[in-house]
């Protein structure tokens, strides 16, 4: 065999062996990756000294889409973890007939108090776009929705709060959960730019006592708690000026597509990809990111991402 035909068979073997290996990655992002379902636990010291552990279930980003078999099976799964408090922080649907679906991937955690904030796909329905836009796009308050499917986000709300969850969207409460005080503001989705902070409630305001939650009047605060769908800069720091102790966001579904050890190429807003998911610090307040459970299904995948539900234990400040 000549030399030139010798680096022809070479190359030829190369370009195929590089094709099977990239058919191999794309067929594990959109076949296996995005099942491998998983719970992550984090521990971290935000109460208040002396107070007991408090055990909190985040779940995010379902987008749900009705047949996921694999993820209501998870998620009934993390009933058996029994959480003292559920936080669902939004991005719960993928699909216009995705609701009665949703309630049964969720039925199991409604026996435990929960509060919740939305995202944009809980409002909108997801539409095909370029998916390259996500490398440059920080923001879609801009998004021209007109011709947007309104998703049934009243009767998602109501079917939560008839649940005995409590809606904390630009609004404050002050609720009581066993030992615990937790002082919780939360707004809505700062990706749609529709959020609107309310701060913390005074501790002489007794709260609402909604849901599964009673009045805490006349006690002291173990949490304040801030909730939003996505970490924004401007969002993490109005909540440190609130005086926030922990904030929970979701949104950014860990980078989605990440180089090998998990190392997100964007965070879909404006906080650094490197800093989207698990527990980070924005001017000393703990922000926990979650990676969600789900994914657009116009972009059904994930590599080098699994999705996750978090259990935060969370533990008393030293005195």
């Amino acid at each position: 065999m000549s030399p030139r035909a010798t680096l022809t068979s070479v190359a030829a073997t190369t370009l195929a062996a590089t094709a099977v290996s990239s058919a191999a990655v794309a067929g594990w992002a959109v076949f296996g990756e995005r099942r491998r379902f998983r719970v992550r636990h984090e521990t971290l010291p935000v109460l208040a000294p002396g107070s007991p552990d408090l055990r909190v279930l985040q779940i995010s980003d379902l987008h749900t889409v009705p047949g996921q078999e694999a993820k209501k099976k998870f998620v009934h799964g993390l009933a058996q973890l029994e959480p003292d408090l559920v936080l669902d922080t939004g991005d719960n649907l993928s699909h216009m007939g995705a609701l009665p679906y949703l309630l049964e991937i969720l039925q199991p955690l409604f026996a435990f108090p929960g509060l919740y904030v939305p995202g944009s796909n809980c409002y909108f329905a997801p539409m095909l776009k370029n998916p390259a836009r996500y490398l440059w796009q920080r923001t879609s308050a801009g998004d021209d929705r007109t011709e947007a499917q309104i998703l049934p986000w009243q009767a998602m709300h109501q079917a939560f709060d008839d649940a005995g969850w409590v809606g904390v969207i630009n609004r404050a409460d002050r609720l009581r959960l066993g030992e615990h005080v937790i002082e919780v503001s939360g707004v809505d989705d700062p990706h749609l730019g529709y959020d609107q902070h309310p701060g913390f409630l005074p501790a002489t305001h007794p709260g609402s006592g909604l849901g599964q939650f009673e009045p805490a009047a006349g006690a002291s605060a173990s949490l304040r708690l801030g909730l939003t769908h996505a970490p924004y800069l401007r969002t993490l720091d109005r909540f440190a000026q609130d005086g926030a102790d922990l904030v929970v966001a979701g949104h950014t579904h860990g980078g989605q597509v990440c180089l090998p050890g998990g190392r997100a190429l964007v965070s879909n807003c404006d906080i650094e990809p490197e800093r989207c998911k698990g527990v980070t610090s924005q001017g000393g307040l703990p922000v926990q990111i979650s990676a969600g459970l789900g994914e657009s299904r116009f972009a059904p995948v994930r590599l080098f991402c699994p999705p996750e539900a978090v259990l935060m234990t969370l533990t008393a400040r030293a005195g």
